[in-house]
C-alpha cells in the first residue's frame, strides 16, 4: 500500500469537542491572556493554539506555577500565533446552523435547516438538513458532505483510471489525520473526505496522484511521468493544496 500526502496541519483534523478546562490567564509580555487547562487523564504537560485561544494541558502533579512558567518561556510564539489566528477570515472550527455557508469544491454553499427525520440532501445551492429538535447538526451535515465527498471523487476515479485503459478501482472515504489518501491494487482508493472543501483542481490532483500508483507503486521518475501525463502542472496543485490545507473547515 501507498500513503500519500503527509503533513503537520492534517494533524489538526480531530474533533472540537474537549474535556471540561478551567479558564485561567497569564501575564505574557504586556498583555494578559486567557488559556484553558485541562488536567483530568493528561500524561504530559503541552499547549495548542487555534481560532479558540491558546489550551493548556498539564499533568494534575505539575503546579500552576510550573504551568506558567512554561507559558513565559513560550511567550513570543504564543503571542505571534495568537495574533495570526485573530486575523485569519474563517474560523477552522465551523458550527453548523441554518444559514452557515461552507466551502464545496470552489463554492460556498448554504446550509438550511429544517423540520424533518434527520435527513441530508442537496439541491442547487446548498445542503438541506432535515433535522429533529436537538439533533447533532454538525452530525447531519458530515454525513452529507461526506456523501457528496465520494459521488465526486468516484466520478474523477472513473475518468483518470479511464485514461490510463484501467479499470475504476474500489473508492472509499478516509477521515485520515496525516494523510489525503492512499492506493491499494488489492482493496482500491481511499480519499480524505475533507477535501470536498478545496477547489476541484487540488482533488483532480490527489486523485491522479493515486490513480498513479496502480501504474508504478513508489515515487520514481516513472510514477511522477504518470501523474505528469495525467495532470500536467501537478507541482503548482500540489504547492497550493500545502497553502490552502490550514483553511480547511473543521465541522
Amino acid at each position: 500500500m501507498t500513503l500519500f500526502g503527509a503533513f503537520e496541519q492534517l494533524a489538526l483534523f480531530r474533533s472540537p469537542k474537549v474535556p471540561a478546562a478551567k479558564v485561567r490567564h497569564a501575564h505574557l509580555g504586556n498583555r494578559l491572556v486567557p488559556y484553558e487547562l485541562r488536567q483530568k487523564g493528561v500524561r504530559r504537560l503541552s499547549m495548542t493554539i487555534d481560532e479558540r485561544g491558546l489550551r493548556v494541558s498539564a499533568p494534575q502533579y505539575v503546579s500552576l506555577a510550573e504551568i506558567e512558567r512554561f507559558l513565559r518561556d513560550n511567550t513570543d510564539w504564543i503571542l505571534r500565533k495568537l495574533d495570526e489566528y485573530a486575523h485569519r477570515g474563517r474560523a477552522r472550527h465551523l458550527r453548523i446552523r441554518d444559514g452557515v455557508d461552507v466551502p464545496i469544491l470552489g463554492e460556498e454553499l448554504r446550509v438550511r435547516v429544517i423540520a424533518g427525520a434527520n435527513r441530508v440532501f442537496w439541491e442547487e445551492g446548498g445542503l438541506i438538513l432535515a433535522a429533529r429538535d436537538g439533533a447533532d447538526l454538525d452530525a447531519l451535515a458530515k454525513r452529507g458532505l461526506q456523501r457528496r465527498a465520494l459521488d465526486h471523487f468516484r466520478r474523477r476515479v472513473g475518468h483518470y483510471a479511464q485514461q490510463l485503459g484501467l479499470p475504476a478501482p474500489a473508492v472509499a472515504l478516509t477521515s485520515a489525520r496525516t494523510r489525503w489518501g492512499s492506493c491499494s491494487r488489492k482493496t482500491g482508493i481511499r480519499l480524505n473526505w475533507r477535501l470536498i472543501h478545496l477547489p476541484p483542481a487540488l482533488v483532480d490532483y490527489v486523485v491522479a496522484h493515486e490513480i498513479a500508483h496502480l501504474v508504478e507503486m513508489n515515487h520514481s521518475p516513472r510514477f511522477w511521468a504518470v501523474v505528469e501525463s495525467l495532470e500536467p502542472g501537478w507541482q503548482e496543485a500540489r504547492a497550493e493544496l500545502k497553502r490552502r490545507a490550514p483553511e480547511i473547515p473543521l465541522v
